[in-house]
């Protein structure tokens, strides 16, 4: 079919941001010191001079602590707030609103205001006083296209899963999930690359930790063979064949293999060495949570949110550039402002999935860990308590990443950084519609 185009509510972001970008920083490049203002403690930075000459290009920038400056400008304001108008209220790196009100309830007969179109998913429900950005519905066409050429990649590529359990892929609703998560990548095959990493992951997790036959038992062994589809093996000639074979040797190994392949054609070597490191931290977290399972002990609170920071989304929002179709430089993506907000971010998204999960979790065989039933052990509350706690643990996250985004943004406003920073944000709210939607995997607790 004809390659549908970005998606209109987000086509005019990156120019947007360029054009912006590529002021501000030929005048910050003209200081002395040759860097970009440094990262203020609280939001806020003066809009340079029109006037200031772009100097000759110099080393990136490294992002510092300073004093805070000024308040901003009503120029700087409106980027950071991000495009205007129907149906772009999620697309911000750091709102701080609260939700609109209800509108008026609508003549007999009506839809809901703000309901999906006629044959759109059901819209769930969000869990009652979830800090959350409402997104548009994702692009039906894309939507359409990308579920059709994932399960074709699933089925008739990597043989993913048997045919019993292809209810469970469909009811995934990968596709939804993705499209939301990037309206502006340029192509669907941009998506794809998401698309089929997000898949690959769940394989893991589901076939060697969890739901499909999973166990703590061996893990670490499964992970590491699995993980060299992404981080390849070196080694001798005699042996390498035999390495080789084995990619294809299960279904995880052969998913893995085929999107670490596709992503590669995409992404640039450091984008690629990113998501490496990015799903190493990932298999260390399964491997801790794996760990207290076979000792049956229950972490504390802040033990299991160091888990989760391992055992959580940041693999997907941090290949947002690549599926964007630009990079961000390794240099500013290894500064520790940058990794604060990812880690914020995938530690949010993170708790959103404990949350929407719970009732799931605790209809599944044995024990499940997550972030309600730990508060509720550890420290001594009811189910209702550690759920209702657990929710305010995610809000402070949410609210925390939001102003670093913030500070970051107006500490260096670089064109990569401004658009890496509000695709992280949007992948963030993407995240957060997709599990209030997926009412066929998800149900909320009766603790309202």
């Amino acid at each position: 079919m004809p390659e549908p185009g970005p998606s209109p509510l987000q086509s005019g972001l990156p120019g947007a941001a360029a054009r912006f970008g590529a002021h501000v920083l030929g005048s910050a490049q003209a200081h002395a010191s040759g860097g970009l203002p440094g990262l203020p403690a609280g939001p806020g930075l003066p809009f340079p001079s029109p006037s200031a000459a772009p100097p000759t290009p110099q080393t990136p920038p490294t992002l510092q602590t300073t004093p805070a400056p000024p308040t901003p400008s009503p120029a700087l304001r409106r980027l950071l707030s991000g495009p205007s108008g129907l149906g772009t209220a999620g697309l911000h790196p750091a709102r701080r609103e609260a939700h609109p009100a209800p509108a008026a309830a609508s003549e007999p007969g009506a839809p809901e205001p703000g309901a999906p179109e006629p044959g759109a998913p059901a819209a769930g429900n969000p869990i009652p006083g979830l800090y959350y950005h409402p997104v548009p519905e994702p692009d039906p066409v894309r939507v359409e296209e990308v579920s059709r050429r994932i399960k074709a990649w699933a089925v008739d590529e990597v043989d993913l899963f048997p045919e019993d359990w292809e209810k469970q892929f469909d009811g995934f609703q990968v596709g939804r999930y993705m499209v939301a998560c990037h309206p502006d990548a340029p192509t669907i095959e941009h998506l794809m690359v998401a698309t089929r990493l997000m898949v690959a992951e769940n394989a893991v997790d589901d076939v060697y930790c969890e739901d499909h036959g999973g166990s703590p038992i061996g893990l670490g062994g499964r992970l590491l063979l699995a993980h060299t589809a992404i981080d390849p093996l070196h080694t001798t000639k005699e042996y390498e064949p035999q390495w080789v074979r084995s990619l294809q040797s299960d279904a995880p190994r052969r998913a893995y293999s085929s999107a670490m392949e596709y992503f590669l054609a995409q992404a640039g070597p450091s984008q690629a060495d990113r998501y490496r490191h990015d799903m190493a931290r990932l298999h260390l977290g399964y491997l801790a949570e794996a760990a207290w399972s076979q000792t049956e002990y229950v972490p504390e609170v802040w033990e299991y949110l160091a888990m989760r920071q391992f055992n959580n989304f940041r693999p997907c929002p941090t290949i947002t550039d690549t599926v964007g179709g630009y990079e961000l430089p390794a240099d500013l993506h290894a500064q520790a402002p940058m990794q604060r907000v990812i880690a914020l971010a995938g530690n949010a998204t993170t708790i959103v999935n404990d949350l929407y999960s719970y009732t799931k979790e605790l209809a599944a065989p044995g024990r499940h860990m997550n972030l309600p039933v730990v508060i509720a052990d550890r420290e001594g509350t009811s189910d209702q308590e550690g759920y209702l706690k657990a929710v305010e643990v995610h809000n402070d996250l949410m609210h925390t990443f939001e102003e670093e985004a913030a500070a970051l943004a107006a500490a260096c406003p670089v064109p990569s950084v401004l658009r890496f920073l509000r695709g992280v944000a949007v992948w963030v709210d993407g995240n957060h519609y997709w599990h209030q939607t997926n009412t066929y995997r998800y149900s909320l607790p009766d603790f309202w």
